[in-house]
């Protein structure tokens, strides 16, 4: 008898561990996997000011966002860096026509539905859910990407409206899109994201 009183707090606590410790923010935020070829976002989208849709052409056009082909690399290291060794692998899939093995960085589970032009057309900025790419070395996940967190933003979008040309701007994170002058004018800003459960599962 007495074993179950101690025990039973100890299990509580426990599970309450688990469950608290094993959401989406505290296992998927800062997921940073190791890619076949070692691409900087900072030298890329941060130092050189490659816009995020030179790579990523399906952002506003599709329901993925897509990984950039090689030919895209090659479109700059056709003359740039054509010895580099890290670049080895590049030359290799542009010549094979065998595609880089990338590893997808932001991975929403099978029964939640995502269109990605639907919310880069709205405006939402690339850095709202995917951080400051621009000053990544290497990518991680920077958002938890739960169901949460995305109806938090659903229930309240402005906070992460800009007018859809500025959506690959990035700024510090704590000054407002007003403040940056990227905020979209009030007529396009009339988003209602759904917040019932077809919206997102279907």
């Amino acid at each position: 008898m007495v074993a179950a009183f101690v025990l039973a707090p100890l299990g509580t606590a426990a599970a309450g561990g688990l469950w608290y410790y094993g959401t989406n923010k505290h296992v998927e935020v800062g997921y940073t996997p190791t890619q076949p070829v070692d691409y900087s976002h900072k030298l890329h989208a941060g130092d050189l000011g490659i816009d995020c849709r030179y790579c990523h052409t399906a952002v506003d056009k599709s329901a993925q966002a897509s990984v950039p082909p090689t030919e895209t690399c090659m479109n700059c290291h056709s003359k740039v860096k054509t010895d580099s060794q890290k670049l080895l692998p590049v030359r290799e899939s542009y010549a094979t026509g065998n595609p880089i093995p990338w590893v997808r960085v932001h991975n929403l589970a099978d029964y939640a539905y995502f269109n990605h032009q639907a919310h880069a057309t709205a405006g939402v900025a690339c850095q709202s859910c995917h951080g400051r790419v621009d000053q990544m070395i290497k990518v991680s996940q920077a958002q938890p990407l739960s169901m949460g967190w995305c109806l938090d933003c659903h229930r309240n979008p402005e906070p992460n409206l800009r007018d859809p040309k500025d959506i690959t701007k990035m700024v510090d994170e704590t000054v407002p899109a007003s403040v940056a002058n990227l905020a979209a004018p009030p007529s396009q800003r009339k988003v209602s994201p759904p917040v019932h459960c077809s919206g997102c599962h279907r």
